[in-house]
């Protein structure tokens, strides 16, 4: 950490953090600067870091992106702990429920650069106000029809705001993908680029929105997501309650 870096730059694990002198604040996730894998104590640390972020004044705009060739493709399951005890579960939706609703309601615009698969957590990238994708990304939701739970943690809300109801439901039971240029067309994503070209792009809409005034930026932010903000608000916690049911119910099954 430098002098002029606040403390919570480098207090999670799998976040990297940097900040240009405009006010762009780029997250990174990872695993020991690898490709990120999902894990509890990320789960854990991603709603206290998006509290500090919204926090910080200095923050102009926030760009989410991943490491190497992948946003996020891989999920530590054990490290979640056991899914199927409530008091554990309490938690869980504790975290869960913070994280969406405080990217929902971050006052800075954010900007997704997905540079690769996003097939777990894809909603943490299509909440974003503005998403560039790599042509070599595929969305999905991999781990929740997988571990046999249902998606009620905001991706449910996510997908059918980007997609559409019906596209969004197609794709949830049937444990479908979907490309970049998919998106693109469906309007979910803004523009599809090589993977090299991802991040400086979304970096170059970042630096352009850092520039105008910041009360204008904060409250286009607030305007544009008065919606999925609100949508979140009604439907996490019932959707996590609902998942957190068919997790308890797996250590039932034969």
């Amino acid at each position: 950490m430098t002098a002029h870096e606040p403390a919570y730059f480098t207090a999670f694990e799998n976040l990297a953090l940097e900040r240009t002198p405009s006010g762009v604040l780029t997250l990174r996730f990872h695993t020991d600067d690898g490709p990120a894998t999902f894990t509890g104590r990320l789960h854990s640390d991603l709603p206290r870091a998006l509290y500090e972020i919204g926090e910080d004044r200095d923050n102009r705009v926030l760009v989410l992106t991943g490491t190497g060739d992948r946003f996020m493709a891989d999920i530590d399951g054990a490290s979640l702990g056991d899914i199927t005890r409530p008091a554990h579960w309490d938690r869980t939706i504790a975290e869960g429920r913070r994280i969406m609703q405080r990217l929902a309601d971050l006052e800075m615009p954010v900007v997704a650069a997905v540079n690769g698969p996003a097939t777990v957590h894809s909603e943490y990238a299509l909440i974003a106000d503005i998403v560039i994708a790599s042509d070599t990304t595929v969305f999905s939701d991999f781990p929740h029809l997988t571990f046999g739970i249902v998606p009620g943690d905001g991706l449910q809300i996510v997908w059918e705001e980007a997609l559409g109801l019906n596209r969004a439901r197609y794709l949830t039971l049937t444990q479908g993908s979907f490309t970049a240029e998919q998106a693109e067309r469906w309007g979910a994503v803004a523009e599809v680029l090589p993977p090299g070209k991802v991040v400086a792009r979304a970096g170059e809409l970042a630096e352009t929105l850092a520039a105008k005034p910041q009360l204008l930026t904060r409250y286009l932010a607030v305007t544009l997501r008065q919606r999925i903000s609100r949508r979140i608000a009604e439907g996490t916690q019932l959707g996590m309650a609902l998942e957190g049911l068919t997790a308890a119910d797996l250590a039932h099954q034969g």
